[in-house]
């Protein structure tokens, strides 16, 4: 095919000759001369002096003495400007998106050359004499945040710091340009409207060559019009007469700069050739594809690039991003045929991992580090630890981790941590300040890039993601280091990250060779045989297009800024210029809807279907993949399943509760044998919490279970030793969740130490209960208890033991009437188990009121009951749940109540519970009995194993 660059060399050639020394090419972008290069040295067969390319932004930089400021410098200068000349005193972490904003009013100001004290007097009438009317509510809410959050009756507030900032902006746009002047830097759209009201300029070459342009600032305008009179400037226009007035549909957006240009700046092709300008009409094969996922699309690529080998052809197949987040998709399903592809468009730095690692490096100095013991917190050590990254720092961090496992410290210092010199580095310490913090990132990337270096590893991404952050933090200290960025940890955090999402990593290639992956705006100036549009919705062709900004819409319209109208038009004709010279043309969207998504394709392709007059063929793309519904299943018990089943010597109460609550959860958990994970974390679940105050409050009563009597005056005095308590509590601690020596110091983080208070509170609340039971005998503190059960297995006679561990055993004289009492300690805030009758602990349906509580306390009585050693008089025995939270009430009694009477003697129900034990046993054991799910939905929310079974 010929390209538009084709018949622009072919021009060149013709008027100039084959020495273009003295010719200046002017594109809106860089891509395109590597592709006009070729095409030049194509058309002529002895050596020829190429012209020099340059952009349009060059040009102007070349005749300036100043430099374009890096946008955060940009910002961080405007805010100092905002908060001089309003008073005001804005964070810059609050400021920053707003300056932004600002920054972009500024340069669209300067750009189209409107007049600054005319255009912001103006703001400043309209917003005097009106009210907020003309704001959203979307409006209000922002500006809302802004000032300092104001409610909905404070629209007078608001009013009167919104005019103070409209009020101040003429003030804040020149007091801006005196401050950027002083430093030799400025906005790219001051430094070009100093360029074109310069007088004399010396331009370098005799022509200028305009290749290419849509839209033209009215800067860009003026700089060509100074080159036409001096006899230096050419322009070569790209359009097709379908979006031109000559022949196609009238007042066509997409035509709507050209057509105006065209007047004053005259096309050196001959426009009545239809060669070049009469193609988007003409034979070509246009598929519509819809998708219901983003991930569908790019994986449509592979059969897109191998049917009819569209692959061969190289530079003339484009894959065009209408949504550049799916690169990193697209580059995994580009098939294994195609050994060349050039990527426009670059990686985002976000989704690299030197982005996670740097933030996982400030979080570890932020959030994981306690000043005040100058101790790091092991969850965020582990974290960044497992990075990936770390084996280029250190080879000792599994060590640190190993040692974490076993011996649960949650804080270690940095002399605990510093293993070697480049763990060193990361647990360095020193004063924590913005300064320290950047040149410390630094400090760790350069080691990082080293070590990788010296293992000669090939990652070109890794090497290129880690230059472009380490280039990023060597610029924000330079900023801080010169006084520019002045800001606390927090701001500069915030910074870190929106600098990062902005941010990406190029691709290096050759760019005139392969398959093309690109973004819209990369397309410019060039055309290809094969097209295949990604994600081409509305949202994204247009892109984005919001008129965000500090000017209304009327003032931007009288004043010739560029207005959403502008932006619409711009994408329309790069769409349409991307289509007019391809043959095969396929348009993909996503047609489902979601908060980003609208599951609309482009207003662009519907245009295309409505004023066109292609044959457009529509298509429906799947993943070809039927959804699975999860679906429970019951479990046969074969005979692998058999196998573990009669290895079963001994059952826990706990147990029983798993098969009754879910015989699935029972098989997954003692048949499978897939546990539970232990808690990483520092934090306390409820597990951990009832586990450290019930040895709390075991080590309370140790030192009473020699003793005959616990006597009401013991408990008393015990009740007032803060310390006794604290030491108690302190040790509960150490043993059940840092499982350290007792000789080592705790350092508590702040829900640490709330838990702490809240166990010594519930220690003291079980003392203060005691106290009104006593006197009493301690007869056994967590104590390891068992009896056997014989069951009917396949018509066979099994023994199983079964076993369990008691809380607490005490003896407590009732008038002489003794009475052991089983105790289970219960920090949950639900004591509503209601029971009727013992078939009530063995009805699968019942289990969820916690009758698996009176199961276990039943059994353990039953037991205890017929011990010999504990219980030699035979007395009575009675199970009782203390619920620590529910214990506050007056003649509170932890007795289990059955059809809401209490136990005084479990023997009386000895023989209805031993039978309902034996029968729920031996429905477990039996090999003609299935695993069955519970019907109950309810308990899957909080199963572990609910991503198993469904």
């Amino acid at each position: 095919m010929r390209t538009f660059l084709h018949f622009v060399a072919e021009d060149i050639i013709k008027k100039y000759g084959t020495n273009l020394s003295r010719i200046a090419v002017v594109f809106p972008n860089k891509r395109a001369a590597l592709f006009l290069n070729e095409e030049l040295a194509r058309l002529v067969d002895k050596p020829i002096w190429s012209p020099t390319y340059i952009t349009i932004s060059d040009l102007f930089r070349n005749h300036s003495d100043k430099t374009v400021g890096e946008q955060i410098k940009l910002i961080c200068d405007l805010h100092k400007t905002y908060n001089e000349c309003t008073g005001m005193n804005e964070t810059l972490d609050m400021f920053y998106g707003w300056g932004q904003l600002m920054l972009a009013d500024f340069d669209d100001i300067d750009k189209n050359m409107a007049d600054s004290q005319k255009v912001f007097a103006n703001l400043k009438d309209i917003h005097e004499f009106d009210d907020l009317s003309y704001l959203t509510d979307s409006q209000k809410d922002i500006l809302k945040q802004f000032f300092s959050n104001f409610s909905e009756e404070q629209d007078s507030e608001i009013k009167r710091k919104f005019l103070t900032l409209w009020s101040n902006f003429d003030n804040i746009y020149s007091s801006y340009k005196k401050r950027l002047a002083a430093q030799n830097i400025a906005y790219e759209g001051a430094l070009y409207r100093e360029v074109v009201e310069t007088e004399n300029l010396d331009f370098k070459y005799d022509n200028y060559l305009f290749v290419g342009f849509n839209m033209m600032q009215k800067v860009e305008q003026e700089m060509c019009s100074r080159l036409m009179k001096q006899g230096r400037a050419k322009f070569y226009w790209d359009f097709d007469d379908y979006f031109m007035k000559a022949r196609g549909v009238v007042n066509h957006e997409a035509g709507t700069y050209i057509r105006q240009y065209l007047k004053y700046f005259p096309n050196e092709l001959d426009i009545s050739n239809s060669d070049i300008y009469h193609n988007l009409d003409g034979k070509k094969d246009i598929k519509y594809l819809s998708a219901t996922t983003e991930n569908i699309q790019a994986r449509y690529i592979s059969k897109w690039l191998t049917d009819n080998d569209r692959y061969k052809d190289g530079k003339l197949t484009a894959i065009v991003l209408a949504d550049e987040k799916l690169l990193q998709t697209v580059i995994h399903c580009i098939p294994s045929e195609v050994d060349n592809v050039n990527i426009t468009t670059g990686y985002p730095l976000q989704q690299s991992p030197v982005s996670s690692f740097v933030k996982m490096l400030i979080s570890l100095r932020t959030m994981g580090y306690r000043s005040d013991i100058g101790k790091y917190r092991m969850k965020w050590v582990e974290t960044l630890l497992r990075h990936p990254y770390i084996k280029y720092v250190s080879d000792k961090a599994q060590n640190i981790l190993d040692d974490y496992k076993q011996l649960r410290t949650f804080y270690q210092s940095s002399a605990d941590l510093s293993k070697d010199e480049g763990l060193s580095l990361i647990f360095k310490e020193d004063n924590l300040n913005i300064l320290s913090l950047n040149i410390w990132l630094t400090e760790v990337l350069q080691l990082v890039g080293n070590n990788f270096s010296q293992e000669n590893e090939s990652d070109p991404l890794m090497q290129e993601s880690l230059f472009r952050m380490y280039t990023l933090l060597n610029r924000l200290g330079d900023l801080i280091k010169s006084g520019d960025l002045e800001a606390d940890i927090k701001t500069y955090t915030k910074l870190i990250n929106q600098l990062i999402s902005t941010t990406s990593i190029p691709f290096h290639g050759e760019p005139v060779v392969g398959i093309q992956i690109m973004g819209v705006l990369e397309t410019r100036n060039l055309d290809f045989d094969h097209v295949l549009v990604l994600s081409c919705n509305e949202g994204n062709m247009p892109k984005g297009v919001n008129d965000s900004s500090f000017i209304p819409y009327s003032i931007r319209k009288a004043y010739g800024l560029t207005t959403i109208d502008n932006k619409v038009a711009i994408y329309s004709y790069y769409f349409h210029s991307l289509l007019q010279r391809a043959t095969d043309i396929t348009l993909m969207y996503n047609k489902s809807t979601s908060n980003t998504n609208t599951g609309e394709m482009s207003r662009f392709m519907m245009q295309l279907m409505v004023e066109g007059n292609h044959d457009i063929q529509k298509v429906n793309v799947n993943a070809n993949q039927n959804p699975l519904t999860p679906k429970k299943e019951a479990i046969i018990k074969d005979e692998k399943v058999m196998t573990v089943i009669r290895s079963i010597e001994k059952m826990s109460p706990t147990a029983f509760s798993v098969y009754l609550r879910c015989q699935l959860q029972y098989y997954y958990r003692y048949i499978a044998g897939i546990k539970q994970p232990d808690n990483e974390d520092d934090e306390i679940d409820n597990r951990i919490f009832g586990n450290i105050f019930h040895k709390a409050a075991e080590l309370f009563y140790q030192k009473y279970i020699n003793s005959s009597v616990v006597h009401q005056s013991d408990l008393e005095d015990d009740v007032k030793n803060e310390a006794l308590l604290s030491r108690i509590i302190d040790a509960a601690f150490k043993d059940e969740l840092f499982k350290i020596p007792k000789n080592i110091r705790i350092d508590y983080n702040g829900l640490q130490i709330i838990n702490r208070q809240v166990i010594l509170d519930y220690l003291k609340q079980m003392i203060r209960i005691d106290i009104k039971l006593a006197p009493f005998s301690i007869l056994g503190l967590e104590k390891t208890v068992s009896m056997n059960l014989t069951v009917n297995v396949d018509n066979e006679q099994k023994t199983i033991r079964l076993y369990g561990n008691i809380d607490r055993i005490d003896e407590i004289d009732e008038g002489g009437n003794n009475r052991i009492r089983i105790i289970d300690y219960k920090t949950g805030n639900n004591n509503r188990a209601i029971v009727n009758s013992i078939d009530d602990i063995f009805d699968p349906s019942k289990i969820g009121n916690h009758t698996s509580y009176f199961l276990q306390s039943m059994l353990y009585a039953l037991i205890i009951r017929d011990d010999k050693n504990i219980n030699p008089e035979n007395i009575r025995v009675s199970p009782a749940l203390l619920f620590i939270q529910h214990s506050l009430a007056k003649d509170y009694d932890p007795t289990l109540l059955l059809n809401k009477e209490k136990i005084m003697d479990i023997a009386q129900f000895k023989d209805d519970f031993i039978a309902g034990l034996k029968q729920l046993a031996e429905e477990i054991l039996d090999s003609s009995k299935p695993f069955l799910p519970t019907e109950d939905k309810s308990r899957c929310e909080t199963c572990i194993y609910k991503s198993i079974c469904g």
